[in-house]
C-alpha cells in the first residue's frame, strides 16, 4: 500500500512533511505494509514550496495504485494583485485545480482502492477543479465559505471523513489526519503507537455522516 502525497508549485511545506513523517512511521510499525512518496503530476521533478522550501517529487501521480492520494494547500500571501506577480494562495491553488493534476486527482476519486486526503487548502483545490462538488469537507477556516460557494459541504471539523475522502483543516491538522487514517485501516495501536513515537496527541472529534444529528442549540 501507498501513501502519494502530491507536490505542486506553491505547496505548503508543512502539509507535507506532517503527513508524511507520521505515515512513514507507520508503515514502519507495519513492517513496511504502508510506503510514502512524493509525487507530481508532471512526474519526477524538483518543486519549490511557496516559501522557498524545495522538495524533489520522484514519480508521476498514479491514480491506479492503491492506498491513499494526499493533496496539501499553498502557502503565500492572501492578497495582492496577480497581475503584479504576486501568487497569493488562491492563485496558487487555482493554478494547481486547472493544470495537469486535475485529471489523475478526478481518477484517484473514481479510483475504489484509492483514499484521497487533503490538508488545508487540499480541498480547496479539489473544489476548484469541481471534483467534490456535494461531498463533505474542511479547509483553513479562512476557506470554508469558498468551499460553501463551489457546492462543497463544508463542515467546521479538524478532520471530516466522507468516506473516500478525508480532509483536514488548518496546517497542523495533517499530523491528525495521518494519524486518523492509521488508526481508522490498521487499527488503533498502530495510531497510538505513532502518536507516542512524536509524543504528540490527536486533537479534534473526527466527523462522519453517521450517528444522530444534533438539534440546534
Amino acid at each position: 500500500m501507498e501513501a502519494q502525497i502530491v507536490l505542486f508549485d506553491g505547496f505548503d511545506p508543512l502539509d507535507v512533511i506532517a503527513p508524511f513523517e507520521v505515515l512513514s512511521a507507520g508503515g514502519q510499525a507495519l513492517g513496511g505494509e504502508l510506503t510514502v512518496t512524493l509525487v507530481s503530476a508532471e512526474g519526477a521533478r524538483s518543486v519549490l514550496s511557496g516559501n522557498g522550501l524545495r522538495l524533489d517529487a520522484t514519480a508521476a501521480l498514479d491514480p491506479t495504485r492503491g492506498g491513499y492520494v494526499i493533496v496539501p494547500g499553498a502557502v503565500g500571501p492572501m492578497v495582492g494583485d496577480p497581475d503584479e506577480g504576486v501568487d497569493t494562495i488562491p492563485v496558487l491553488l487555482a493554478r494547481f485545480a486547472q493544470g495537469p493534476a486535475a485529471e489523475p486527482l478526478r481518477a484517484a476519486l473514481a479510483e475504489p482502492a484509492v483514499t484521497v486526503a487533503t490538508v488545508c487548502g487540499g480541498a480547496l483545490a479539489l473544489a476548484m477543479a469541481g471534483l467534490i462538488e456535494g461531498r463533505h469537507a474542511s479547509t483553513h477556516h479562512l476557506g470554508m465559505e469558498v468551499l460553501d460557494a463551489t457546492g462543497v459541504h463544508a463542515v467546521s471539523a479538524r478532520v471530516v471523513d466522507d468516506g473516500d475522502l478525508v480532509s483536514s483543516g488548518a496546517v497542523t491538522s495533517g499530523l491528525d489526519l495521518a494519524l486518523y487514517l492509521l488508526e481508522r485501516d490498521f487499527g488503533a495501536r498502530i495510531a497510538l503507537a505513532v502518536a507516542d513515537l512524536f509524543g504528540y496527541e490527536r486533537r479534534g472529534t473526527v466527523w462522519s455522516a453517521t450517528g444522530r444529528t444534533p438539534v440546534e442549540f
